[in-house]
């Protein structure tokens, strides 16, 4: 697979909360460290996405926020 996406993030579905239309889903990244994204329900099928699969996170942004408590 190649994105013009610098961050990607390997990781392992843990979880597929499907809805109507859109579905959620975290990857377990390591350390106890999570991601989690809303995707359509089109594109988790299309995917074949399961708990157990290793998938990538890909983030693309404009922008990114930090903070600090």
């Amino acid at each position: 697979m190649q994105l013009s996406a610098r961050n990607q993030i390997k990781g392992k579905v843990v979880e597929v909360k499907p809805g109507a239309v859109n579905s959620s889903v975290t990857l377990d990244i390591g350390n106890g460290n999570k991601i989690n994204a809303s995707i359509t329900m089109e594109s988790v099928q299309s995917l074949g996405l399961k708990v157990g699969d290793d998938a990538y996170a890909v983030i693309k942004a404009s922008s990114v926020l930090i903070g600090k408590d």
